[in-house]
């Protein structure tokens, strides 16, 4: 079971390096070449919501260490539009962009024939693995959050 479960592990992240990859190739097919594969998947699950930066990094739709320098590039080069907010002139909302919403409609187009491929080739059980993985992730939070308890519970005992 360790061996599988460490297998598990390797490959979910495998697989989303490949998907980047597939991404970087669906935008080498379109031409695109003022951004890059991470920010395309930002924007895509960005989609129509107008929300904070902070929120952008919290809702795990970003991978990577380097926020500002992505957004920045997606504003310098027209993907999204960035708004202060109106409640706190310090924060700012970002949104698509019309260039953005474009992009999302072809890498959404792009998807779809993907889902149909798979769905050719006979995998049709994504629901079923998807529901294994968030099982996984629930562990995972699990296991994280009793450990951050266990470790502030003895730092309190020394």
């Amino acid at each position: 079971m360790k061996e599988h479960y460490l297998e598990a592990v390797s490959l979910i992240e495998r697989l989303h390096r490949l998907f980047l990859e597939v991404v970087k190739c669906e935008l080498d097919n379109l031409k695109v070449e003022d951004i890059n594969n991470v920010q395309t998947l930002v924007l895509y699950n960005l989609g129509n919501e107008q929300i904070s930066i902070g929120e952008l990094t919290t809702r795990g739709c970003y991978l990577g260490s380097n926020v500002s320098y992505n957004l920045k590039k997606m504003v310098q080069n027209g993907y999204i539009d960035q708004v202060s907010s109106k409640h706190d002139k310090r924060s700012f909302i970002i949104k698509l962009s019309t260039k953005g919403l474009n992009l999302c409609k072809k890498i959404d187009a792009s998807l779809d024939r993907h889902v149909e491929t798979l769905e050719r080739e006979g995998i049709k059980s994504l629901k079923e693995m998807v529901d294994q993985l968030r099982k996984l992730e629930d562990f995972w939070e699990s296991a994280s959050t009793q450990r951050l308890r266990f470790s502030m519970s003895t730092k309190k005992t020394r």
